[in-house]
């Protein structure tokens, strides 16, 4: 199980929490400058998650502001990139004379190795706290030249379409949910999040051809693997509508799954018949035939439900009803 580094000030007093958490900010790898309106009483979260090529940090404070100078750059320079979701509350940031502004759902990405400033704000009257999901990527990692990444430090993107809406997605789960994961799982899923953190910023560079085609290629799997879990209960989802909606041929679809050791129809059918087994052995849908669940996942006929259903469980689809309820 994935297990994150928490640092909750609630663990001390009122009048340390403010300085516990100025000390946290000094041990990372780009310390910052911080002010704000509530060190009285600095109800603050942070949850550091290592992805293997990156680290995820979900963060929860009050309203903040935080300076990232030239001298403190030149003390520590950690040679990463921040993208950061904003969750709740407004951000705005500013980099080399480029200034975004940020509300729920919008990315904001810049260079921790040049000064930076950034501000956090809950609500006006100060009653909800600010929260974020900040994907820290190496340099090294992100396979974009450093002088191409430029024209985006200190902008923002959106994360509620596209392959934005993919990140966010991937990091709201991954951060909110991590105990769901194995620690083996880390490396892999990092990679997945490099890959859409990477197709984006390519995409608003409007140089997707400097991505390196592996990475295009994953990024695109993660893209199809997702459209298909959200239309799994949909009877036309086929190879041809899932090659139709990501603007692809049929040809290169299953050329994409090559190296994922299966085809497409196989992972279809195996979401598929994972939900019957989920539902089947659920006591709030016991009353429903086996056949109206089956049906609900795309297999209408009776018999060849259940022969699909042997062959990957080793049991009838009555049999694992029974052994659930038993």
């Amino acid at each position: 199980m994935l297990t994150p580094v928490v640092v909750d000030t609630e663990q001390v007093a009122a009048a340390d929490r403010f300085g516990m958490w100025l000390e946290m900010v000094a041990r990372t790898a780009a310390p910052l400058r911080i002010h704000t309106a509530h060190a009285h009483d600095f109800t603050a979260r942070a949850e550091f998650i290592d992805f293997g090529p990156i680290q995820v940090v979900r963060y929860q404070y009050p309203s903040l502001d935080c300076v990232r100078t030239p001298k403190l750059v030149r003390q520590s320079d950690p040679e990463v990139y921040l993208l950061a979701l904003n969750t709740a509350g407004s951000t705005s940031a500013t980099q080399d004379d480029r200034c975004s502004t940020g509300r729920p759902g919008d990315f904001t990405f810049y260079d921790g190795s040049r000064p930076h400033e950034v501000h956090h704000h809950g609500d006006d009257a100060g009653r909800e706290p600010a929260s974020s999901i900040a994907a820290l990527i190496p340099h090294t990692a992100l396979p974009l030249p450093p002088q191409r990444l430029a024209p985006l430090f200190g902008g923002g993107m959106s994360g509620t379409t596209g392959v934005g809406a993919l990140l966010a997605q991937f990091l709201t789960q991954v951060a909110t949910h991590p105990e769901q994961y194995h620690a083996a799982d880390a490396a892999r899923l990092g990679t997945i999040g490099l890959d859409l953190a990477t197709t984006l910023l390519g995409r608003h560079l409007v140089s997707e051809h400097e991505i390196p085609s592996e990475v295009r290629r994953r990024a695109l799997v993660t893209q199809v693997r997702a459209y298909v879990q959200r239309h799994l209960d949909d009877a036309t989802l086929n190879p041809q509508t899932i090659a139709d909606a990501h603007h692809i041929s049929l040809r290169s679809l299953h050329r994409l799954f090559e190296a994922e050791e299966t085809t497409v129809a196989s992972y279809i059918r195996g979401l598929r018949l994972e939900r019957c087994r989920h539902d089947l052995a659920d006591a709030v849908l016991r009353a429903q035939p086996i056949q109206t669940i089956a049906a609900r996942w795309g297999f209408p006929d009776k018999a060849h439900f259940s022969r699909m259903f042997r062959a990957a469980y080793g049991m009838t689809p009555q049999s694992w009803r029974q052994a659930s309820r038993d």
